[in-house]
């Protein structure tokens, strides 16, 4: 090694040794690095592009503790543009961060950007997906899973693994012909089938299911317990999840454990997010079924619309045989999954994300300041195109997202100025938001006069599910409210033909997604977004990132980006990094100079 070599080596080990590494007072950082890109598949025998992350379908996960700061560096390999969103994470003071079209311009194909998001005061089981239109039916979904700092107990003992599943249905037609559809004014028609972690069902019976399929097993040791988080990333079918011989406690919803019920099958709708706890309790004489089905469905194509996984036990003797588990009795009886829905409730006593009883912020004795009444019904045709509507207003996304409109003044993006209530006027294509009032107290009643089951979601809160029953909702429909233990979290279904309220208190600043979660109605302009703002602090709204991505009336401002991962300039480590480097550098040109 020439000298002058051997001493610049030694100078940066010097000088890597004197640098000290970034305090770890403050909360950690994890980091991730991602590039989301089309991969091959064939979960039902066809051969398909779904959407991949670093390769993988499902995504990889995010697996974080409560506060930690969360850096996700995004590139799109893709050929469209693509956003992610959190779903569920509510983003504390980090409405930059959402991955909504209202939000943020979407990231071109061949670029990068990095979230840098803080999941505060938050414990439970989410996921991430796609929000630009229809990704989600194409893959790109992962688990977000965040867990109770050391110093809070979880009100269970601590399982023995931890296994995350995804269902959801899936068509063989990519997302771009699902677009082409709707866009065509057609309905989707039905699924092509079921899949249980992007994979296809066991061939529990060959009439229905072709051989050569790849399934999912699930291996696990007798006597153990573990925590299955079971995520519905799906399109627009609910599905009902049972074990064969296995009970499931439900203990966690979205971010709020709850009244520890047994179960022997649960109702899942489309973005919903539950964690059961399952002990492996039996011989295992053989192996055992884990069965999603769908639901609301023509019971001739529940078979087809059947995804099958394995339950795999160290000792087992044999595979897994004999029909499935029943799924609940009548596929268009809603009546079961409505009670079940209502059976789940919030545990008062345990902590949540703090050393204190998550139960303990009374909802009931909070004065309600804004109410508003959404009312839905089956698509129709705005101007010769087919859309979805909630308050006969079909919501269709500016070409500046909504936060950067406001921040920069741009007019004419958005009125404030959407009905609290149904208007008794011809449906409209508009893009008209709800002026919701910082730290108010919002009612919202979800009326669905549709003919399917809806589910909502509204990102960066979690709300109380405080009633839900059958008809028109009524003022008289509040004495029915349970206003002491009902759940917090942020997707809820919506029976056809019935009425969800939820309470939500708007503490978080920022320009909120409220949007139904089946990706037909949400493609069709079912959403609005609710802007909240701070009038003595505002900054999460006004501190623009670095790295924003200008677009629409605000493309001017695009500078040029490099489209390699870069760091935050905020992250301690980040810092570090970049003074170690300067050193290194500043010692090499004095070495060679």
């Amino acid at each position: 090694m020439p000298p002058r070599t051997a001493v610049m080596l030694l100078l940066a080990v010097v000088l890597l040794a004197a640098v000290p590494a970034p305090a770890r007072a403050g909360d950690p950082y994890a980091y991730y690095d991602w590039e989301v890109s089309y991969v091959s598949a064939q979960p039902l025998g066809v051969k398909q592009k779904v959407i991949g992350i670093n390769g993988q379908f499902p995504g990889p996960a995010l697996n974080v503790t409560t506060n930690w700061n969360v850096v996700v560096n995004v590139r799109n390999a893709l050929d469209e543009p693509l956003l992610l969103t959190w779903n569920g994470v509510q983003q504390r003071k980090s409405a930059w961060q959402d991955g909504v079209l209202g939000t943020n311009c979407a990231v071109p194909p061949g670029w990068n950007w990095t979230y840098e998001f803080q999941v505060k005061d938050q414990v439970g089981s989410f996921f991430y997906f796609p929000s630009t239109p229809m990704h989600r039916a194409a893959g790109g979904y992962g688990a977000l899973t965040i867990n109770n700092r050391d110093v809070i107990p979880i009100p269970f003992p601590f399982p023995d693994g931890d296994i995350t599943l995804f269902i959801g249905d899936w068509y063989n037609a990519g997302h771009k012909a699902l677009r082409r559809a709707l866009d065509g004014g057609a309905p989707l028609g039905a699924p092509d089938g079921v899949l249980i972690n992007g994979l296809g069902p066991y061939q529990y019976n060959q009439s229905v299911v072709p051989p050569g399929l790849v399934y999912e097993r699930i291996n696990v040791e007798p006597g153990k317990t573990y925590r299955f988080r079971v995520h519905n990333v799906g399109v627009s079918t609910s599905l009902n999840f049972r074990i064969q011989n296995h009970n499931l406690l439900l203990v966690e919803t979205e971010g709020s454990y709850t009244s520890q019920q047994n179960y022997s099958n649960l109702d899942i709708h489309v973005g919903q997010s539950y964690s059961f706890l399952v002990t492996m309790d039996q011989n295992a004489s053989t192996d055992y079924y884990v069965v999603a089905s769908a639901r609301f469905v023509d019971p001739s194509v529940v078979d087809k619309l059947t995804g099958v996984a394995i339950l795999h036990y160290s000792n087992s003797q044999g595979p897994a045989s004999g029909p499935l588990p029943d799924p609940p009795n009548d596929q268009y009886d809603t009546a079961f999954s409505i009670n079940q829905a209502r059976s789940i409730r919030w545990n008062v006593t345990a902590s949540g994300a703090r050393p204190n009883p998550q139960g303990s912020f009374h909802y009931g004795d909070i004065t309600v300041t804004d109410v508003y009444f959404l009312q839905s019904g089956p698509p129709e045709l705005i101007n010769g195109q087919l859309r979805a509507t909630l308050n006969g207003i079909s919501y269709i996304a500016p070409s500046t997202p909504l936060v950067l409109a406001q921040l920069f003044n741009v007019p004419g993006v958005y009125k404030l100025d959407f009905p609290n209530h149904p208007m008794n006027r011809l449906p409209k294509v508009d893009t008209s938001i709800i002026n919701g009032t910082y730290k108010g107290f919002m009612e919202i009643i979800f009326q669905n006069n549709a003919t399917t089951l809806l589910t909502y979601h509204l990102d960066g809160y979690a709300f109380f599910v405080v009633g839900m029953d059958y008809g028109l909702w009524t003022e008289n429909s509040r004495g029915t409210y349970n206003k002491w233990d009902g759940v917090a979290r942020s997707t809820i279904q919506v029976f056809p033909g019935a009425w969800t309220a939820v309470l939500v208190f708007l503490d978080n600043a920022g320009i909120w997604n409220l949007r139904v979660q089946n990706l037909d109605s949400w493609y069709l302009g079912q959403e609005v977004y609710i802007n909240v703002v701070n009038p003595e602090d505002n900054s999460n709204m006004t501190d623009l990132p670095d790295n924003t991505i200008f677009c629409g009336a605000l493309s001017s401002l695009q500078k040029e980006q490099s489209h390699r991962f870069q760091y935050s300039k905020a992250s301690p480590v980040a810092q570090w990094r970049k003074t170690v480097s300067l050193m290194i550098l500043v010692a090499w040109f004095a070495i060679w100079s």
